[in-house]
């Protein structure tokens, strides 16, 4: 293998190669709005591929993809820079927290890949493997048919898009500005024109243990939180009930979903129980004040509580954890907008559809605080989030 600035040289597509630790790539500097870390690796070719790992960060290997005059290096760094010229374009990809428990009724195990009828099932198959992988053929495609990029293309791979979408945050703080932003998530075959805000928070209900012989002298937790979840299940009808001042949402059967995702409680079944936890996610319109959302959700909780003797005193405690996510509706972006729904028509035969999406992604970020226009747009999936997850 020949030399490089890091000491070692991939032999050949597809290749993997190690790189010391103790010999880090030389750094260099990364022309961007905002300043990084100086200590950035480079691969010198004519298509310069550049990887900006975070300070602490070493890369010690590298998977090569592209053939010899059009590298890209993968590393351990979220962040995948190929440059061209001047302008810019974001493909950024991140994967979910979802169930790893198999059921019977599994068709097929979710941690081995298999193709049948058409589907690639598989744990993460369409959320989001296949838009992070569609992005790096994409490069390779432009590649193969001889063409280079007609500017820098940065691809980032993030982290906690399903909980707080800091990974992606992390990479704006860091300065990386682009002129637009492609998240490839399973949307099949359709673009987000808008998508809801999401809020989630804890309950935690306190009760008065006593051996269950006596369960009348005690107040028991957990069936208290059974009757706050309904109460915020009326919350969510009262919420619904709005759409018509959210547009585009006004056409969307059911806009706002709340759903207690977690719960757990009492010590064991012979005595009541003295405290119970749930966890709940729950959707906002955009436009819709994040401060005016968690005090109804209070309200509702204190109205609740003011139901149950015990809690009229003891009220829940209700702690915010995760997002605190606003709702983005992409605007101002007839540009990209027209370059996408262009290379859908002449791929899929027809004119590009628009949703109104029920769940949130990392697009608000750059749209609400970069002035990026940020459009989604990924493949046909099934199941996401859930058994025999699949993608076309």
């Amino acid at each position: 293998a020949g030399r490089t600035a890091a000491g070692v040289r991939p032999m050949m597509r597809g290749r993997v190669a190690q790189a010391p630790m103790s010999r880090p790539a030389r750094p260099t500097r990364v022309n961007r709005d905002a300043g990084l870390a100086s200590g950035v690796a480079s691969l010198r070719s004519d298509a310069m591929a550049m990887i900006a790992p975070a300070p602490t960060q070493i890369p010690s290997t590298a998977a090569i993809t592209g053939l010899p005059q059009f590298t890209m290096a993968l590393t351990r760094s979220p962040v995948m820079r190929v440059k061209r010229s001047m302008s810019f374009m974001f493909m950024r990809v991140s994967g979910p927290m979802i169930s790893c428990t198999s059921p019977p009724e599994l068709k097929f195990p979710p941690f081995e890949p298999k193709i049948a009828d058409g589907w690639l099932y598989g744990r993460g198959s369409g959320d989001m493997k296949a838009g992070l992988i569609a992005c790096l053929a994409a490069l390779d495609a432009v590649q193969r048919a001889g063409f280079r990029p007609a500017a820098d293309v940065i691809v980032q791979s993030v982290i906690e898009e399903e909980c707080t979408g800091n990974g992606a945050l992390a990479c704006l703080a860091r300065g990386y500005r682009a002129d637009a932003a492609l998240i490839p998530e399973p949307q099949h075959e359709s673009m987000i024109r808008a998508q809801i805000g999401v809020i989630w928070f804890q309950v935690k209900v306190r009760g008065i243990p006593v051996h269950v012989a006596d369960a009348g002298d005690g107040a028991n937790a957990i069936e208290a939180a059974y009757g706050i979840m309904q109460a915020l299940h009326e919350l969510e009808r009262e919420w619904n009930s709005r759409k018509d001042q959210y547009p585009p949402y006004e056409t969307v059967d059911h806009p706002i979903n709340l759903n207690v995702g977690r719960i757990e409680g009492g010590d064991w079944a012979s005595s009541v129980p003295a405290w119970c936890t749930f966890d709940v996610r729950v959707a906002i319109f955009p436009g819709q004040d994040i401060g005016d959302a968690k005090r109804e959700i209070e309200e509702t909780i204190r109205a609740a509580s003011r139901r149950n003797v015990f809690l009229q005193n003891n009220p829940p405690e209700i702690v915010y954890n995760g997002f605190e996510a606003e709702g983005y509706i992409l605007k101002d972006a007839e540009e990209p907008v027209g370059i996408l729904a262009e290379a859908h028509r002449s791929v899929c035969g027809e004119a590009l559809k628009e949703t109104a999406c029920t769940a949130t992604t990392d697009a608000r970020f750059f749209g609400l605080y970069a002035d990026m226009p940020a459009l989604v747009y990924g493949p046909t999936s099934e199941l996401i989030h859930g058994f025999d997850e699949r993608v076309s």
